[in-house]
């Protein structure tokens, strides 16, 4: 509809200026013909003589005025008539002008020219004229241009909805393509035309969005799936010390001599301590989610791993060597529970010995651009099974428990990593798990506000308080980890 009436305005625009050329060079044309023949006259009244008939078709007239404005020769048509016009021709010898109505017929117009002629001393003037025919008077003419407008639009209107229909061809073949992408997953791709052009572009745009899409699903999905298997662990982990305290309640009800408030309050404190841990967890998680941020105050990273490591009660032997002077900025309560829920994690699964530093890195020795002043660096090792390589991500996820680290009921509920990981996140830093010989190693990165100076100050051999840093396997200050003969175990927290 658009192409046809575009078509048909531009067909009737150009038989218009078609038209108006068309006139413009007849009237050009019939001009120089009237001043061709007046002139003949002219030349011929200047020589003393006139040639009759004074004109050669019969549609042309010719009238000689005298000085005095009288008529003095006509052509037939005009005899007898005043003179066609009253103009007189300025500087130059020839004037023209379109003259209606007059001596002419009422409704019929003429092009005049007036040319000057001498004759003796005076000066006359030879007026000659034609009808001024417009060319949209002339049927045929009128036809020809008519319908070579309407041919031209129908052409225009056809070939505009052939060009359309070809260039959209790509358009509709994305909107099917579209169409059944979306009842199904969008992991198809829209065709993209071979030729560089907008639709080009657009076909790709969409490629690009789909892409984007299929991913966002992907990730919903994937969180879909840990959120359902989040809510089957929580419900696991709180009814199993319910089922626990429900049971022991039940029996000291059925069978009251048997037992012992004692013993009762002992049974369901265990269980009840586990339920608050769980809750606590969720609450910890909670508050990280949130954004809330942590206090920010000035930090020895030694001490604050000194003083949880003298409160703690382990059931394996713990081996430290912490370097003095180690100055973070952080929330102090956040990190103690980093602390915590490392040495945790190291002693659910530790053999026999838990290894814990703390040491300053240099900045040009850290991998990770963030700690361009350097990176105080805490490690926990211990001598158990170790993480596979693969999964060492995985244990970083919430409510996540490897199968071995299930099997064994270790008591963990998979949510002491993952809030370990996110309170190094927001403190500035990272931590992941690196490679050792044996057992897991933890290593935790913090951006440190201490100058290297300062550092190598500090770890200069003139200075008695620099103590040498203990690595897995082996240390100077601390013997090493016995190492596992056998292959990796899976484990986590």
């Amino acid at each position: 509809m658009f192409t046809g009436t575009v078509a048909v305005l531009l067909s009737a625009m150009l038989a218009t200026v078609l038209m108006i050329a068309i006139d413009r060079f007849t009237l050009g044309y019939l001009t120089k013909e009237v001043a061709a023949a007046g002139g003949r006259v002219a030349i011929e009244m200047e020589r003393g003589r006139l040639t009759y008939p004074l004109a050669e078709r019969p549609s042309r007239n010719i009238q000689v005025v005298d000085s005095r404005g009288g008529v003095v020769a006509s052509t037939p048509q005009l005899r007898g008539r005043p003179a066609m016009t009253t103009f007189i021709p300025g500087n130059a010898n020839v004037a023209s002008s379109v003259v209606c109505g007059g001596v002419f017929p009422r409704d019929e117009c003429n092009i005049v020219v007036a040319q000057r002629a001498h004759r003796g001393d005076e000066r006359w003037i030879v007026y000659g004229s034609s009808p001024r025919i417009p060319p949209w008077e002339d049927p045929q003419l009128t036809a020809l241009i008519g319908g070579s407008a309407v041919l031209l639009a129908l052409i225009i209107t056809y070939l505009g909805n052939r060009v359309a229909a070809a260039s959209l061809r790509p358009v509709t073949a994305i909107q099917t393509e579209l169409d059944e992408i979306n009842a199904v997953p969008p992991g198809r791709r829209v065709p993209v035309p071979p030729t560089r052009d907008e639709i080009h572009d657009l076909a790709r745009s969409v490629n690009d969005t789909l892409g984007r899409l299929y991913t966002a699903l992907q990730q919903l999905q994937a969180s879909l799936q840990q959120q359902r298997q989040m809510v089957a662990d929580v419900s696991h982990d709180l009814r199993t010390p319910i089922t626990a305290i429900r049971a022991e309640v039940e029996d000291a009800l059925i069978a009251p001599q048997e037992t012992s408030v004692t013993t009762l309050g002992s049974t369901i404190l265990g269980g009840l301590n586990r339920l608050q841990a769980i809750t606590h967890d969720l609450l910890t998680i909670a508050r990280l989610d949130s954004g809330l941020p942590g206090a920010r105050e000035p930090i020895e990273l030694s001490k604050l791993v000194s003083a949880e490591l003298q409160t703690r009660r382990p059931t394996k032997r713990i081996e430290s060597a912490l370097d003095p002077d180690v100055l973070i900025t952080g929330d102090r309560s956040r990190l103690t529970r980093l602390l915590a829920n490392l040495v945790d994690n190291a002693e659910r699964h530790a053999d026999t010995t838990i290894g814990v530093t703390v040491r300053w890195q240099p900045g040009d020795s850290c991998d990770d651009q963030r700690f361009p002043g350097g990176a105080a660096v805490l490690e926990v090792f211990d001598d158990g099974p170790g993480i596979p390589s693969d999964k060492r991500e995985l244990v970083f996820q919430r409510f996540t428990r490897l199968d071995a680290a299930r099997n064994k009921d270790s008591g963990g509920a998979g949510l002491g990593l993952p809030i370990a990981r996110q309170i190094a996140e927001t403190s500035g830093g990272t931590l992941r798990i690196e490679d050792s010989p044996s057992g897991a190693r933890f290593v935790l990165y913090l951006p440190t506000t201490s100058s290297e100076d300062d550092h190598a100050d500090a770890a200069s051999p003139s200075s008695p308080s620099s103590p040498s840093l203990p690595s897995p396997p082996s240390s100077p200050s601390s013997p090493p980890l016995p190492s596992d003969p056998g292959t990796q175990g899976e484990r986590a927290d």
